[in-house]
């Protein structure tokens, strides 16, 4: 399912904070903090996301392609880990980010109000 804002925000911006670890939590709501990676994330970075009320769950960073402001990773532990495929796209007005995430209904569902306030606080 791909879930997609956009705002005023160019491009090179918010490429740069979304591949920035230290950044997550000014946009992210639902990102306290992640411990393991520096900026900017790099395919095989590996480490935790961390969440509200001491929640953690452990992320590899699968890949990156700066020149096409794309990158992915795998948040969690088989079997309930999930894919998300990131990218930012340039536009008239600012910029696009999205994320396609590859999980099941039951987890997505409940994700979508989140991540469609964490993109549309990241490209603002």
């Amino acid at each position: 399912m791909r879930i997609e804002a956009t705002g005023p925000a160019p491009a090179a911006e918010v490429w740069r904070r979304y591949t920035d670890p230290a950044e997550w939590p000014s946009w992210s709501p639902q990102i306290t903090g992640v411990v393991g990676t520096v900026d900017p994330v790099l395919p095989g970075d590996r480490g935790w996301v961390l969440g509200p009320l001491w929640a953690r769950a452990p992320f590899e960073v699968l890949s990156v392609e700066d020149e096409a402001c794309r990158w992915s990773w795998r948040v969690g532990m088989r079997p309930v880990a999930v894919t998300m495929e990131h990218g930012v796209d340039g536009t008239d007005e600012g910029s696009a980010a999205w994320v396609d995430v590859h999980a099941p209904w039951p987890l997505v569902v409940p994700y979508l109000p989140l991540a469609r306030l964490a993109l549309k606080r990241l490209v603002s």
